[in-house]
């Protein structure tokens, strides 16, 4: 099972392990330092990704996790060493700087995942750079910065990684806005959050439990997203 398995969404939600690691303290010692004295987290993911599993094409998570402030930061925990062979993180550096949000569309390149890839930047495939790392390495960067990963090309075994998500507690987060019409989108704040450090400046609004652990589609097996009924 874990070898057809690409990445699992939310393995908080499930492990008390993954649930600690939010807040770990050396990860939070850097997230202070680049965000502020205050952050929540909002997304666990836990790639597996398994000899021959597809990569994921180029994004920036700012265009799937939006903030009000620009404060959405990564923390890549490598679990296993990662190579370019086995399919490690690629990133192109200073992409994150103006700010800007590229558009992504639907693709059916078979070297990567379901998820949309983003286009029309000004860059190229030489301007990337493969960041290898080895395992209990973290690599941090900004929700802006444009990323992908390759397949795993290895001819065995696993390039694990666990990413957590993060931004300024100070900031609302419109993610999965509702379309309410009686609440803007500017005014949204999605709650499913969990603090690492400092306070909570809208701990008056509580949290909720919404989001659900679940698998990313790999397109070997399709591209439908499972909803929550599906998964209960």
């Amino acid at each position: 099972v874990i070898q057809r398995t690409l990445c699992v969404h939310f393995p908080h939600k499930l492990s008390q392990l993954m649930f600690d690691t939010l807040a770990h303290p050396s990860i939070c010692d850097v997230l202070t330092r680049v965000i502020g004295p205050n952050v929540k987290s909002m997304q666990s993911m836990l790639f597996v990704k398994s000899a021959g599993k597809p990569g994921q094409a180029w994004h920036q998570d700012e265009a799937f996790i939006p903030t009000r402030d620009r404060s959405l930061n990564a923390a890549w925990i490598a679990l296993d060493d990662a190579t370019v062979e086995n399919g490690c993180l690629w990133v192109i550096p200073g992409s994150h700087a103006n700010g800007l949000i590229w558009p992504a569309k639907e693709h059916d390149d078979e070297r990567f995942d379901c998820v949309v890839e983003a286009y029309d930047f000004p860059y190229t495939d030489d301007d990337a750079v493969p960041v290898e790392v080895t395992a209990g390495s973290i690599i941090f960067f900004n929700g802006y910065l444009l990323h992908r990963s390759l397949p795993n090309r290895a001819a065995g075994g696993f390039r694990r990684a666990l990413v957590n998500h993060y931004m300024s507690a100070e900031s609302l987060l419109p993610w999965r806005y509702p379309g309410n019409a009686e609440l803007g989108v500017a005014s949204f704040d999605f709650r499913d959050i969990v603090m690492v450090a400092g306070r909570d400046p809208y701990a008056w609004k509580g949290t909720e439990d919404v989001s659900f652990s679940h698998i990313r589609p790999d397109r070997e097996g399709g591209c439908q997203w499972p909803t929550k009924k599906e998964e209960d």
